[in-house]
């Protein structure tokens, strides 16, 4: 995971071609080849992942820059085991920074696939009732937020859903990653979150 380390520091860089890069085209090959090899280490996790649920399809890691070509190493990819695109799946997301990072599993979507749907399937996570280790990421106002999972904040958030204060809420739960970590313990408890996050995915199907 070091490769992933190294490259977190860059976050929100901004990248040019190396061709148009003038004195800087040596720090934007190094930038390049961070990203490729960062996303890299991650689409692997990914896929050893999906290889324990064979049953879920995995979809393409995020690239390592965005539109505005701007570092982007907080990469995500969904895997979808039915329904449309539109629809919730899971999704496992690099979150964190250089000194204090990891891998969370999610139950979410894809927001440029979204339909009319979406957002209510979405909704129904809050009606499972709050396990240890998950935790609610809540939008509002375009701006996104932490909020512990507690039975009463999941009915408050059943209430700010209702009345429209808030957009959408996702759930997570998280695994930390240091340098020393082993490959299976993360996949390990990559697992666990797993399990613990199937029942809030087979609501959004209901």
């Amino acid at each position: 995971m070091r490769e992933i380390k190294e490259y977190l520091i860059h976050e929100g860089e901004q990248y040019r071609s190396p061709e148009k890069a003038g004195d800087a085209k040596d720090r934007m090959l190094s930038l390049r080849k961070k990203g490729q090899v960062a996303r890299k280490t991650f689409t692997q996790i990914a896929k050893l992942f999906q290889e324990m649920h064979s049953d879920w399809d995995l979809h393409p890691t995020s690239q390592w820059m965005n539109q505005a070509q701007r570092l982007r190493p907080h990469f995500w990819a969904y895997l979808q085991a039915d329904g449309s695109v539109a629809e919730p799946m899971l999704a496992l997301r690099l979150y964190g920074n250089t000194n204090n990072f990891g891998i969370s599993l999610e139950v979410s979507f894809i927001e440029r696939k979204k339909d009319e749907g979406t957002l209510s399937k979405q909704a129904k996570v809050l009606d499972v009732p709050v396990v240890e280790g998950i935790y609610y990421w809540v939008q509002k106002n375009d701006e996104s937020y932490r909020v512990q999972a507690t039975e009463d904040n999941r009915q408050l958030l059943r209430q700010q859903l209702s009345s429209r204060e808030i957009r959408k809420v996702l759930v997570k739960a998280d695994v930390p990653v240091t340098n020393e970590e082993s490959l299976d313990k993360i996949l390990n408890g990559l697992d666990r979150s797993f399990e613990k996050l199937i029942p809030y995915y087979q609501a959004t199907r209901s």
